[in-house]
Parts: C-alpha cells; structure tokens; sequence
C-alpha cells in the first residue's frame, strides 16, 4: 500500500498588510506533493509571529490566544482525514481542506434538510401511517429546533456531523427555561428529535450519537375526570351561546361513549350498527391504533346524535356531529368549566378518563373497559381508569359490614 505523507503548517502573508499593519495567517495543508492553502481569518503583526516554529510568540499580545485556535484547527484537520481513510474515502489535500471549510456539501448533510425531508414524508403519508396530529407535532419540532439554533447559536442550520451531546443538553435546556415546557413535554420533543438523529445515523451520514447514554423518562401524571354529579351538571345546565352548547354536547357524547376526540370527529353513519335486538352500537377503528372500538349507544348518546342529525355541517361533510377543531375545543371547554362552576382543567381527552372512571365507579371489569377504548391490552386501559371517591367509600363500607357484630 502506497505510503501517505501529511504536512500542515500555518505562515503569514506579508504582502497583506492590513490598515492595522496586521498580516493574514494561513495554512497549507501538503499530502503526497499536493498543496492546498487557505486563510484561518486570523491577523497578527509581523514581528509576533514565529516563522520558524510556524506559530504566534506567546509573549505578545493574543499570541496564546491564537496558537490555542492552530492547535484546534490542527485537530480538526487530523480528525476529517483519519475519518476520511475509516470510511474508505479519497484522501487529498483539497478534499481534507473543503470538508473542513464546510464546501464539501455532498457528503455532508444539514440537520433542517434531514428533518424538513421527514416531515415531508410524513405529510405524503396523512391518513395512510401517520395521523394529522402527528404531522403537526413533527412540524413543530422542526421550528422549535430551528428557534433554538436562531437563539442559542446564531444560525438557521448546521451539519450533522455538529450535532453533539452538548446540542442535545442545550436544546432541552431552551425548551425548559425559553420555552416553559413542562418536563414530560420536553421529553416529547426530544424523542422526535431523537427519530430525526437515528435517520441520519441509520443512513450512515452521523457517526456519533448525540443521544448516546441519554434516557428518557415520563413523570407520571395524575389525570382529571368528571364524577356523576359533574357530568349531570353539564348535561342538564342551561345554555344560551350556541357554539358552548354545542361543545358542551360533544364533550358530553365523548364521555359517554369514550371515543377519543379525532374519531369523534370522523364518526359517521356507516360507523353505527344495529345487533340482533335492535340495539345501537359504534363500530369503528380507532384513527391513532386502528384497534376495532365495539360501544353500546346509551339512550343520552343517542340523544345528542338526533339533536345534529339535520345541521348544516353534518350534512355538508356526512358526518354524525359538528366537531371543531381539538384547539377551539379545548379553549371552550374552559368557558363551559366557569359557566357550570367545575373547577378542573377541561379538555377533550378529559372525556375519555371520564368513561372510563365512570365504567370502574359502576363495575364494568377492566378487559370489557380495554374492548370499548379500543385498547389492546388492560395495561393500557389502566391509565385511563381512576378509582373514585364512590368505589373507595363503597369498598370501605363492605370493611365496616364485615366487622360489624
């Protein structure tokens, strides 16, 4: 194998003199006879440069300061061609001096396009394996981290191959303190940024990953729900604005059936089906699992499907109830909260830990619970499910039974 020479010193240009009576520091890197030179864009006075050592006396004013900045370059220069000749590539002067000047964009690959080709993809692919959600949440990440670079860096985007630990720390850091992101939602944004980094990994365009080492942990949350008397005030509560009606009735069909917000939203007449005694029930695939959703229609559900049967929206877009938007709804939801004097933090997934509670308070065993949610297993289902008040009262007086004489 032929034998590889390297050389790379730095020299000042004297026919440069800036107004300052500064010249310019180079460096010229020389492999096997070939030369390539290019400026540091870094300045130092004549008589304070060591051309013999090829390097700045430190005695002088910035001259440690600048020989520190050579040694880095040094470095970096020894590690682009020990990468270079790992990977199997062609090792020239020019090669080694492009890619450390960043001029090397075919073999280097940007964090934006990595990200903004993702989320591309993921868009082609709505409603086929990925849901709007989900889109939208990647479309966020991808400006979240295009606002920390703009912050914390100065800049739109940057190389993969800068994407280290220290990036990573200091993104959760502007997603905590800029940001006010809670922890568990900083860990979600940190997990899609982690798929974007095992892409470029996977694809060979990383070598290192940033989120070696790193493990991510949800705090666990304690979920609100409606107890019976809550979800009677709401139901039987008197109001005249329309558009909080209507959201009332929605929130009030989610908990009475479970269904999460998105097939609310896409329910339609062929999810309904009619069992062998007549009665009603919703059949229909979840839009997040695609697991097969099999609910009862209880007589108040049925109610508020009869109330929209003939409104404008349902019959323009064929489907059962004038769903909003999630955002407008849980922005409602927190209107009708003052308006019925409950003092929780409504949203529209309140509605499903809701049922579930509810199914738990009056003895539906779990796995029937699973079957109605369409979750897959029963651990799953028991997130959602809350015991009450009234189970732990319940329970607590069968105690009192048994010790009674």
């Amino acid at each position: 194998m032929e034998r590889t020479t390297f050389g790379l010193l730095f020299y000042i240009r004297r026919d440069k003199i800036n107004k300052k009576g500064e010249a310019p520091v180079f460096m010229r890197l020389t492999i096997n006879g070939e030369r390539a030179d290019a400026s540091i864009k870094r300045f130092i006075e004549p008589h304070a440069w060591n051309s013999a050592k090829g390097k700045a006396n430190e005695k002088c004013r910035g001259g440690k300061d600048l020989n520190l900045y050579l040694d880095a370059i040094s470095a970096n220069i020894l590690r682009i061609q020990r990468d270079l000749e790992l990977d199997k590539k062609e090792v020239s002067a020019q090669i080694i001096l492009n890619r450390y000047l960043g001029k090397e964009q075919s073999d280097r690959h940007t964090l934006m396009e990595v990200f903004r080709e993702h989320n591309e993809k993921c868009r082609a692919l709505m409603g086929i394996n990925f849901a709007p959600g989900t889109v939208e949440r990647y479309d966020t990440s991808l400006r979240l981290v295009k606002e920390f670079m703009r912050k914390t860096y100065k800049k739109e985007d940057c190389f993969l191959d800068e994407v280290s630990r220290q990036f990573v720390e200091d993104y959760e850091l502007h997603l905590k303190t800029v940001r006010k992101c809670s922890h568990n939602t900083t860990t979600r944004y940190l997990a899609n940024f982690k798929k974007i980094v095992r892409i470029a990994l996977a694809k060979g365009w990383m070598k290192k990953d940033p989120f070696a080492q790193i493990r991510f942990h949800l705090d666990p949350v304690e979920r609100e729900f409606l107890e019976k008397q809550e979800l009677k005030a709401m139901l039987n509560k008197a109001i005249s604005i329309p558009r909080l009606a209507q959201v009332r009735y929605i929130f009030c069909f989610c908990c009475l059936t479970g269904l999460a917000f998105t097939d609310v939203q896409q329910l339609k007449a062929e999810h309904l089906v009619a069992d062998i005694h007549g009665r009603v029930w919703i059949r229909k695939a979840r839009q997040k699992t695609k697991n097969m959703c099999n609910i009862p229609l209880l007589a108040e559900a049925q109610k508020i499907l009869d109330r929209y049967r003939e409104h404008p929206y349902c019959q323009t877009h064929g489907v059962l109830l004038p769903v909003c938007s999630n955002q407008k709804m849980n922005s409602y939801l927190k209107e009708l909260a003052d308006i019925c004097g409950i003092r929780k933090n409504l949203s529209t997934h309140l509605a499903r830990h809701t049922f579930a509670t509810l199914a738990i308070e009056y003895g539906m065993p779990i796995d029937i619970i699973a079957k109605i949610l369409g979750h897959s297993n029963t651990n799953m289902t028991r997130h959602y499910a809350k015991i009450s008040e009234a189970n732990i009262s319940r329970e607590m007086q069968k105690i009192g039974k048994i010790l009674t004489y």
